[in-house]
């Protein structure tokens, strides 16, 4: 028998659960009826955690005011990593010379509270990044000199030329600046610096988070840690000017935020998250709960991005070539290709080209075989007896320190990349493996998401795991090269460097290769087909020899995967209206009024 006072203690727990699930049936019956399924598109690896800003001058704004995320915040034109081609955006033409890069805009653009967006905003936009030197588009200068903005007298659309930097000579740098930066409303921003007294530091730490005003088709709704939410702009100008007349499919656009990749796995697999740009293992046996990719079969995704192992050269032996090129012979690639990430890459190959698609004309075979390294224990083990490194194995055959050719011991080195990144952390775990069976002292160490970004910049590693150009570009190759490669704007450890955040190639120091620059200003100039690929082939055999970073696999731009249980149409390799890019970002968002609800005709 149950006593009174237990019975009541009962009761009152049985009342309470009954409340708790009453509560959480209405919370999910509120939120179903606020965000109906057949209106709202669920979107999920972009953003790890609360956003603390959506400031688009910001370099820490939440999806989708950072990136290329062009639906709230628009860039003058969209790259198609499909053909190659520039689509219209806010600029309805482009046009380029050998010192100037020019674009028409279109004249229905607007804003959203109805004020024309125009060649002003352009030019305010670039500007800042010329004026401030801690906004993010300051980088813009180094390959433009001047913007001018010739208005319309016939109704048209402005004309916005950007003269190419004298010095920095360099068209293809202007080409990605314009389908990466987003436009801000000059009437907007240059309020809003006036108020701070022009001290732009202020003007950065706003949160922009109360009805922004925007040009693209979605504006922020709402936001927590769980999610963000956009909602449709119903009178977005590019429906009438671009869509003939037609609206984006969803009416919501909703962001979840998971800890993990394989919170996102499981939520596409459940069909609680339409489209996912997180890592998924083994993808072809999610195809019986409905999720999708470009292809149907292997890589299933299109390859586009070589993520490395980024290393510091301030800090030795990273700086010594010797155990570069140890470490990049000691590495099981194929385990990496098939054990971390599902063999969606085809089999590596060596130096920073993609040997295959619109880039396979730079590659050479020949000179990968003389002077790439590829998996071979026996070499990496011989290099390092060369440069006088002695391992010390314990009786169980582990490795236990390393001496350098003077007998001093050689500090061991961590790989940091972001925890929650089931991919990244399985690869870096056999690269691990693999070097330290050689005698190689390396260990790993994974981090959280945000001090993996802010350490990135000031060199505050020893090796990062990293995906240093993390887009489809209209400049690639060249600017995969340029991201590890370049000593322009050079900072010492410690500050940001935005480029070549491993500090290879001191421009100051005495083994400085004055050829990789050289053949960096070069390449972008070239016009003549067979002399590009004489300096892409020259600059290929530097990196090769040289082991600034290490390759580890192929990724595609973006893992774009989907479920159909409750949206369909979306591009693939059988229906490639639009690029495989997720949706609010580059030219992928044009999927964004051809998807439909599921059972819609």
């Amino acid at each position: 028998m149950i006593c009174t006072g237990k019975r009541m203690a009962l009761g009152m727990l049985l009342a309470t659960c009954i409340a708790v699930i009453v509560s959480g049936c209405a919370k999910k019956s509120a939120e179903s009826s606020q965000f109906p399924r057949n209106e709202t598109l669920y979107i999920g690896g972009f953003q790890f955690g609360e956003p603390a800003t959506f400031n688009p001058l910001s370099d820490l704004s939440g999806w989708p005011t950072g990136g290329s995320f062009n639906i709230m915040y628009e860039t003058l034109l969209a790259f198609n990593s499909l053909t190659g081609e520039m689509e219209p955006l806010l600029a309805q033409s482009y046009a380029t010379t050998h010192d100037k890069v020019t674009v028409v805009m279109n004249p229905q653009a607007r804003w959203n509270d109805g004020t024309p967006l125009a060649g002003d905003d352009v030019a305010f936009t670039f500007q800042l990044g010329r004026d401030y030197k801690n906004v993010h588009m300051s980088y813009v200068w180094d390959y433009i000199s001047a913007i001018d903005v010739a208005e319309s007298k016939d109704g048209g659309g402005d004309t916005v030329t950007f003269t190419i930097h004298p010095e920095r000579k360099n068209p293809l740098g202007v080409l990605d600046v314009l389908q990466a930066e987003r436009i801000v409303p000059k009437h907007v921003f240059q309020a809003l610096l006036d108020s701070v007294g022009g001290d732009v530091g202020e003007l950065l730490k706003l949160k922009m988070d109360r009805n922004p005003v925007v040009s693209g088709p979605y504006n922020l709704f709402s936001y927590s840690g769980e999610k963000i939410v956009l909602k449709r702009e119903e009178n977005y100008w590019g429906n009438a000017a671009l869509k003939a007349g037609r609206q984006p499919a969803p009416k919501y656009f909703i962001h979840l935020i998971y800890k993990s990749n394989d919170h996102y796995s499981i939520a596409v697999q459940q069909g609680r998250i339409d489209v996912s740009g997180t890592f998924i293992p083994r993808i072809w046996l999610k195809a019986k709960e409905g999720v999708r990719t470009w292809f149907d079969d292997e890589p299933f995704f299109i390859p586009a991005g070589i993520p490395v192992l980024l290393l510091n050269h301030n800090r030795p032996p990273l700086n010594d070539v010797s155990m570069r090129r140890a470490m990049a012979f000691a590495i099981n690639y194929d385990d990496i290709r098939e054990l971390a990430v599902s063999r969606y890459s085809p089999e590596l190959k060596p130096g920073h080209i993609l040997p295959f698609g619109m880039e396979v004309k730079y590659f050479s075979a020949e000179d990968a075989a003389k002077h790439g390294a590829f998996f071979d224990p026996d070499s990496a083990r011989a290099i390092l007896a060369a440069a006088g490194y002695q391992p010390e194995w314990d009786k169980e055959g582990k490795l236990v320190k390393v001496l350098d050719k003077d007998g001093a011991v050689v500090p061991t080195m961590f790989i940091k990349s972001p925890v929650g990144w089931t991919d990244w952390e399985a690869a870096v775990r056999i690269a691990v493996k693999s070097m330290r069976a050689v005698g190689i002292d390396v260990r790993e160490r994974f981090v959280d998401a945000a001090v993996y970004y802010q350490g990135l910049p000031k060199a505050d590693f020893d090796i990062m795991m990293t995906l240093p150009t993390n887009s489809a570009l209209p400049s690639m190759p060249w600017a995969r090269f340029d991201a590890v490669m370049t000593s322009r704007n050079w900072r010492p450890e410690g500050e940001r460097m935005n480029k070549n955040q491993g500090r290879y190639n001191n421009p100051n120091g005495p083994g400085y290769n004055r050829a990789v620059d050289s053949l960096l200003n070069l390449i972008p100039n070239l016009r003549d087909e067979v002399k590009i690929k004489e300096a892409y082939r020259a600059l290929n055999v530097i990196f090769m020899r040289e082991q600034p970073v290490i390759p580890l696999v192929y990724r595609p731009e973006q893992f774009y995967e989907f479920s159909v249980k409750h949206w369909d149409n979306f591009p693939t390799s059988e229906n490639p209206y639009a690029p495989p890019q997720n949706l609010c970002y580059g030219a992928g968002i044009r999927a964004l009024w051809e998807i439909k609800p599921k059972g819609a005709r």
